[in-house]
């Protein structure tokens, strides 16, 4: 008897994965969704026994996801599966009713134990061999970026919300290949603020190498000031320190969670200050010159149940693209 099986993933990458992880003892019937609306629908069209969920996804969430599911008296057993594993966010998603959560990418033998914890897998089979009867779908190069991109940056935002004991609201990160021009426009519209403060770090590793951005409005480092409960007179000096701290856990966790995927060790330089409470335009002048052509890892992170957003911006020089892509080729030959 087949188990079905509900797979909802906006990355197609991710599906594949998610799909390719599930042993064969489990004997599963998938279906995908690419966002939570699509899944809502393929759940109302069809019983499903299992649901693997992912959290950051458009159109609906799997927060939304879940509270939909719950409202609806929907009996199915979920278990989320997401790069965003800040503290928080698992205890979140499980007391909406998730049975389980997971990290991405999947450790195959966690999931094989939480699925026997689950009774959702009575054998003691542990093969693995790829079920036939799914078929996944043919990767483009920017999947493997977006869903690359999307557990770094989950990392970071862990380390980030560990380090404050905040919540960190994590979207849908962008990745682009961009010509000089085109960065600076992008530089202009992550500017939340007429004044900004910026911090730049190198980094690189096994040739491949590049430069992080951070950015935060003067209104997003003044409110950081008073979440660290500084006091109200707190200097600049004291204002360069937090800037820093920023830099060094988002950029570090960042590269640590890239470079866990591709296999690479990156060593991350000082952090450099390209200033403070001065016009975007300035942080634009500072990085002309570093780059003709660029591929970019983008997001703005926020933090819960305040006014604060940092964006975050990871810039490969050129030379470093076709280092990177045969680092990250596996995961599109994966058959």
């Amino acid at each position: 008897m087949t188990i079905p099986v509900l797979i909802c993933d906006d990355s197609a990458l991710a599906r594949k994965q998610m799909a390719r992880a599930i042993p064969t003892s489990l004997n599963a019937e998938v279906t995908f969704a690419v966002h939570g609306l699509d899944a809502l629908e393929k759940l109302n069209e069809q019983d499903f026994k299992l649901m693997f969920l992912d959290l950051t996804m458009p159109e609906l969430d799997g927060y939304g996801t879940l509270e939909a599911i719950r409202d609806q008296g929907i009996d199915i057993n979920v278990i989320v599966v997401s790069g965003d594993i800040q503290p928080k966010a698992q205890e979140r998603v499980l007391g909406l009713g998730a049975k389980a959560f997971l990290k991405k990418p999947v450790d195959k033998t966690l999931l094989l134990e939480t699925l026997k914890s689950l009774s959702l897998n009575k054998s003691d089979d542990d093969d693995f061999t790829t079920i036939q009867r799914i078929v996944t779908p043919k990767l483009r190069r920017r999947d493997i970026y977006l869903e690359v991109a999307n557990v770094a940056i989950g990392r970071a935002a862990d380390s980030l919300a560990r380090h404050f004991d905040v919540f960190v609201h994590l979207p849908l990160p962008n990745v682009n290949l961009f010509e000089l021009s085109e960065l600076h426009m992008t530089l202009k519209h992550l500017a939340s603020n007429s004044q900004m403060s910026g911090v730049c770090q190198g980094f690189s590793g096994e040739g491949i190498a590049g430069e992080a951005l951070v950015l935060l409005s003067d209104s997003s480092v003044s409110d950081l000031v008073s979440l660290m409960r500084y006091p109200d007179d707190a200097d600049s000096d004291q204002e360069l320190e937090l800037l820093m701290d920023v830099s060094n856990i988002l950029v570090g966790s960042f590269l640590k969670g890239l470079g866990e995927q591709a296999e690479v060790r990156f060593f991350q330089s000082h952090p450099v200050l390209l200033g403070q409470h001065i016009p975007i335009e300035s942080i634009i002048d500072s990085t002309s010159g570093s780059f003709s052509r660029t591929m970019s890892f983008e997001v703005s992170y926020s933090i819960d149940q305040t006014d604060i957003k940092c964006d975050l911006l990871f810039m490969f020089v050129d030379e470093s693209l076709p280092l990177l892509d045969n680092k990250l080729s596996y995961l599109m030959d994966e058959e």
